[in-house]
């Protein structure tokens, strides 16, 4: 209990506290991304046609945006720490039942239901601000969010690695028993968290439409990030095809290409050090220009060569670096528009971009089925692009917010 009142003594976030969290949220993320990698296995062991097996990602982002709308809305009106545990006893679950699904019925319904559980992550990250002084929340978000993007960067690299040496089905089982055991140390060091309910759960999911219409600066920023998080679902998408088909590269090759995407994280903290100081516009603006060149380099460099290789490396850092760079800077919006409802506008934010990505997703199998890599790039190149008209349109910067929460 004393260690408990530590984490949140002078209500500042210890650094033990933030080490948790930022590790808990990576570890539970990384379960919406470990399948990416493994379409092509999966889809053959449990007899799916390649025009199915795309939907494996898809229903597992589907299933995270059902949760961000209708769990993670909870976290404003119940104990936080309850709705946690709850949350990943039913993704653990998913994940054993993934791991020994006999059929492609019961994979696909076991993903969604992985996707539903791995919201606990966007439950994590405003409770931590909740833990955090003022002065303090962008440093806090940018390195709780920088533990979630490593969960997305390792995940693809890992699952490719552990399928190399035990099959996919390792990759679900350990999973699961991770995930058990954080659930064990989360129910534990987390301090309670307990809301003042003031609306029924059925009035809290009719507000999610009313605070979308009356919050300006929430829609503005879930839609830059989701034309940026499109972009990089598409990139991750495609890429492990380009670089089988084009390069020849194995499992373990395009594992060890995923690593490099995993620089991408370090633009969180950053970004979130230079948010407090107010160049939150600013930054937003260069994160755009930044994920349009990375996919405009690689359209327009195109060949077999070990140059275009390398480009496609130094591509998929830029590119992670953008879009992990503008979500710690949307969230430090949004996470200055009212503690209130703090849960709610976390959970139509994320799930607004993370429409973005699913649509990325399929985007990116159906462009490279129809056009191949110079179809697929070319897409890459228009979402952050779209975002950056968006952005032209902005009249408000990021850090006014506080001053003007509907500019």
């Amino acid at each position: 209990m004393q260690r408990k009142q530590q984490a949140v003594e002078g209500n500042r976030i210890s650094n033990w506290m933030m080490l948790l969290l930022a590790a808990a949220c990576g570890l539970i993320v990384a379960n919406l991304y470990y399948a990416q990698t493994l379409v092509g296995p999966i889809h053959v062991a449990l007899g799916l046609s390649s025009t199915t097996a795309g939907f494996i990602v898809t229903l597992t982002q589907i299933g995270y945006v059902v949760g961000l709308l209708f769990i993670v809305p909870i976290s404003d009106i119940i104990e936080n720490r309850r709705l946690m545990v709850v949350s990943l006893i039913i993704t653990v679950c998913a994940l054993l039942v993934a791991a020994f699904a006999p059929n492609a019925t019961l994979f696909l319904t076991a993903s969604l239901f992985i996707g539903v559980g791995s919201v606990v992550a966007q439950i994590l990250v405003p409770y931590a601000t909740y833990l955090a002084s003022e002065e303090q929340r962008g440093r806090v978000v940018g390195n709780v969010m920088s533990g979630l993007l490593l969960g997305i960067m390792f995940a693809r690299p890992l699952a490719s690695f552990i399928t190399s040496i035990w099959g996919w089905q390792a990759v679900f089982i350990m999973s699961a028993i991770v995930l058990t055991l954080l659930t064990i140390l989360l129910s534990r060091a987390l301090p309670e968290r307990k809301p003042v309910p003031t609306v029924s759960y059925s009035k809290l999911i009719l507000s999610l439409g009313t605070l979308f219409k009356q919050t300006p600066a929430l829609r503005r920023r879930a839609l830059y990030q989701a034309c940026l998080f499109g972009a990089f679902s598409l990139f991750w998408t495609v890429v492990p095809l380009r670089l089988a088909d084009d390069f020849g590269m194995s499992q373990q090759g395009i594992a060890l290409f995923a690593l490099v995407g995993v620089g991408g994280a370090i633009a969180a903290p950053i970004a979130g050090r230079l948010a407090d100081k107010g160049w939150s516009k600013g930054l937003t603006g260069l994160a755009m220009v930044i994920a349009a060149l990375s996919f405009l380099v690689i359209y327009i460099f195109q060949s077999h060569s070990t140059a275009a290789l390398i480009l496609l490396f130094i591509s998929a850092i830029t590119l992670d670096m953008a879009v992990s760079g503008n979500l710690v800077l949307g969230q430090r919006v949004i996470y200055s528009l009212g503690s209130e409802a703090r849960g709610r506008l976390n959970g139509l934010f994320m799930s607004i971009f993370f429409i973005g990505g699913a649509i990325g997703s399929s985007l990116g199998g159906w462009s490279y089925a129809l056009g191949g890599w110079n179809f697929s790039a070319l897409i890459g190149v228009i979402l952050p692009v779209l975002a950056l008209l968006y952005y032209f349109t902005e009249k408000e910067t990021g850090g006014d917010v506080r001053k003007k929460q509907n500019g």
